[in-house]
């Protein structure tokens, strides 16, 4: 602990250097990245960790990632003695068990940053490399190249053999080498501002302004906490996949006592599936789904998760252990939120939506380019509907909660991949109805023009996602085969030239009573062609 307090309006002049270091190192990495998952989907993240790992800043990018971030760098400090770093050394991680990471294609490059000859912090970015597709998800060792915390860099030399053995195990080593030079570049940049800000206030200054926004996060937290009224709360509900058959039960029990959260969650035994949970998984998507209701301007800092304790089964589905594989565990952390805004929404329903979309809906495509032969690799997540809110209505179209990237634009997408798009739209009448309608999911409609394998995933097939203070349900996704398409197996399948594939993803939930509708809002939307006049009708109740 830091013997220098600076005064508050310093702490808040840190905190936003901070913020901007992080979001700046978010930009560079976006655009000095050379694959549509990073450069146009923004399927990374970055964030400034303490010497110890504790999370000072983490930029507005994907929550789930803080997953990956809050275990590296103590598996990092188990593997390798800090008196024995150098300016310059970089480690690259992505294990689930080994390397504090949640799936495989999340690789994390992390720099330890020197001022005046000692490590004072740390700069960490993950990439989400879409490469290791098309592969069997029984256990980890068959998704992909596991890596525990190692040098990729030493002193500022590159580790040549390291990057070798990486590039060897990848599909598209050409887009990953090149990812990896941009994840490079933003940690560089990262290192440097926050060297400048030290240089400017004083090591010392900066060290004790991020214990004091740490600090400042948990009172912030547990004033939050205070405000919603102590007791014990159920929710119970089902995940399901394509990866398996029938239906996973979830079920949390959340206490609030005092200025303190407790959440036990409980359910069935790790699958042979890719949809386990590792607990630093668990971990992010708490720390989310509380801050969003509990206060959504908390710092997003390690702060916040000192009033909470999370606990979960270990070898259950969502606190896995080896070998349990993991690639898909995003699906099952929307589920997570559900459980706990269900919980919190017996508490405090005003400050809670209904069900957002429930899911992550994934088109992973693998093939080789008509004319080239080069192997190419294509992911991208589909967004849905956002759960309808007290006051107003639920956003149309999103991705929601632990998720949080772009969908592909169609013209890049049919430029750079042998496929075309030919339907993207809104789902008529997929949103909750309610007083406040939920959000409506999406509709992509794929047509491959070459030979190609493609894996399908998602969740709310069976169930839907549900309404809250009479709101009634939102649409349930839905996968639609072309002519001559046999059904996937486990949502992975083969495409020749011309076959199509939909992929419907779900709607939101509604909040409140139909039949409470303003009729203003109705007519709007009939004109937009959110509901049908069937709908209006026996639903709504209108003339």
């Amino acid at each position: 602990m830091s013997n220098t307090r600076p005064d508050p309006i310093t702490v808040e002049v840190i905190g936003s250097a901070l913020s901007s270091i992080v979001e700046e190192m978010g930009e560079a990495l976006v655009r000095a990245s050379y694959s549509t998952n990073i450069k146009e989907r923004r399927d990374c993240s970055t964030a400034l960790f303490d010497i110890a790992g504790a999370t000072l800043c983490q930029a507005e990018h994907i929550p789930i990632h803080l997953g990956s971030f809050i275990g590296i760098i103590a598996h990092i400090l188990k593997r390798h003695p800090m008196e024995r770093m150098q300016p310059g050394d970089v480690f690259v991680g992505n294990d689930a068990y080994e390397g504090g990471g949640t799936h495989l294609p999340d690789i994390v490059l992390a720099e330890p940053i020197f001022v005046d000859g000692r490590i004072v912090s740390w700069a960490v970015n993950l990439a989400h490399h879409s490469d290791f597709a098309d592969r069997g998800h029984a256990h980890i060792f068959q998704e992909g190249l596991r890596i525990p915390p190692i040098r990729l860099y030493r002193a500022g030399e590159l580790q040549q053999d390291v990057q070798e053995l990486i590039l060897l195990n990848c599909q598209v080593p050409r887009e990953r080498l090149s990812d990896l030079r941009a994840q490079m570049a933003a940690n560089r940049l990262g290192v440097s501002r926050m060297q400048a800000l030290c240089a400017k206030y004083g090591t010392e200054t900066v060290l004790a302004a991020g214990e004091a926004l740490q600090d400042y996060a948990e009172r912030k937290m547990r004033a939050g906490i205070a405000a919603i009224p102590d007791g014990t709360w159920t929710f119970a509900d089902v995940h399901d996949s394509p990866e398996i058959s029938g239906e996973l039960p979830l079920t949390l029990t959340l206490t609030v006592a005092g200025d303190t959260m407790s959440l036990d969650f409980d359910g069935p035994d790790q699958v042979r599936a890719g949809i386990n949970m590792t607990f630093t998984a668990l971990l992010a998507t708490v720390y989310y789904a509380v801050k969003t209701v509990v206060d959504p301007t908390l710092l997003p800092n390690a702060g916040l998760a000192r009033p909470l304790q999370v606990t979960a089964r270990e070898g259950s589905v969502l606190n896995c252990v080896l070998p349990a594989a993991v690639n898909a565990r995003l699906s099952t952390c929307q589920r997570v939120v559900d459980l706990i805004h269900g919980a919190l929404a017996q508490a405090v329903p005003e400050r809670v939506t209904a069900a957002h979309n429930g899911a992550c809906f994934v088109a992973s495509f693998v093939g080789r380019q008509p004319i080239t032969g080069e192997p190419w690799v294509y992911l991208e997540t589909i967004g849905g509907g956002f759960g309808a809110r007290a006051t107003k209505d639920g956003l149309d179209g999103v991705h929601v909660h632990t998720t949080n990237t772009s969908n592909l634009p169609v013209e890049a997408l049919e430029i750079e991949y042998p496929l075309t798009l030919m339907r993207y739209e809104l789902v008529e009448g997929s949103g909750g109805a309610g007083r406040q309608r939920g959000g409506m999911g999406l509709r992509r409609v794929y047509r491959a023009e070459a030979e190609c394998r493609l894996r399908m995933d998602g969740s709310r097939f069976a169930s839907a996602p549900w309404g809250l203070q009479g709101g009634q349900p939102g649409g349930r996704g839905r996968f639609v085969y072309g002519p001559g398409i046999a059904p996937f197996v486990l949502g992975n399948g083969l495409l020749q030239a011309g076959d199509w594939v939909e992929i419907i993803t779900p709607g939101g939930g509604g909040y409140g009573p139909p039949a409470e509708r303003d009729p203003a809002a109705l007519q709007r939307d009939l004109a937009e062609g959110s509901i049908t006049p069937q709908a209006a009708q026996t639903i709504y109740g209108a003339d």
